[in-house]
């Protein structure tokens, strides 16, 4: 089973332009991102796929791997599956260009996930991390997921969901960690395919491989990771590097 790690680096980010390429502690954000990865040891190639010359030459003076993206993408997925069409690979791991301190073990659980699913009925694996404060959970920016029984994403929304109509009931809110870790063929299918209506209400591309009928395995993980989208992110990340 070859892995592949692919991390989308838009230059021009909505809420904070020019994000990934902010020091953090000596070097950009992207550049720890890309760090990261490769210093998992988990994958056969990581790759920063970007539309911006600016990350390319910061990446590849770092000794790193670009690939320049050829078409404007709304997503990271499209930005992926335009860059892996023709890559050798059986699993790709999308891993956020701004959230330089993702996790080994959270990785190998999804890399896990496809390594038992010997009826290759999973298309998606990605994360979940419990949240329990107030404002976390009605954060918009925040993305929430519900799952089955058996982990497999229901939906997800910006809204609070579930919505707690009785509250004697127990009820358990998981925010959506960015990270996804696709078949190579549910990546190119997503691609294939236009933006679907919940998608485009929501903003959030995990609702598209859902409206198309893909199955998305959610794995619950304790590491809250520190993801750089405000400036104030980044100072908590900052913070975060010191001793």
């Amino acid at each position: 089973m070859k892995i592949i790690a692919m991390i989308p680096a838009r230059y021009s980010a909505t809420r904070f332009p020019g994000k990934l390429m902010k020091d953090l502690g000596g070097k950009s954000v992207i550049l720890r991102t890309y760090e990261a990865a490769v210093n998992t040891q988990l994958f056969n190639e990581v790759y920063v796929v970007t539309d911006s010359e600016i990350i390319k030459e910061n990446i590849t003076n770092a000794g790193g791997n670009v690939i320049i993206s050829k078409k404007k993408h709304e997503c990271g997925s499209d930005r992926i599956a335009e860059a892996v069409e023709n890559i050798d690979a059986d699993i790709v791991i999308n891993v956020q260009g701004d959230e330089p301190f993702i996790d080994k073990a959270s990785l190998s659980k999804l890399v896990t996930v496809f390594k038992e699913d010997s009826k290759n009925e999973i298309d998606l694996a990605s994360l979940k991390v419990q949240i329990t404060n107030k404002e976390d959970i009605e954060n918009p920016n925040n993305v929430k997921v519900i799952t089955d029984n058996n982990n497999l994403a229901l939906y997800f929304s910006r809204s609070v969901i579930p919505y707690q109509r009785d509250t004697n009931v127990n009820v358990k809110y998981y925010k959506h960690k960015g990270v996804y870790a696709f078949r190579k063929q549910a990546l190119l299918d997503f691609y294939k395919t236009p933006i679907t209506p919940l998608e485009a209400a929501e903003k959030i591309e995990a609702i598209r491989y859902q409206e198309i009928g893909k199955k998305i395995k959610m794995v619950e993980t304790t590491v809250e990771a520190v993801g750089i989208d405000t400036p104030e992110d980044l100072e908590k990340a900052k913070q975060y590097l010191k001793p």
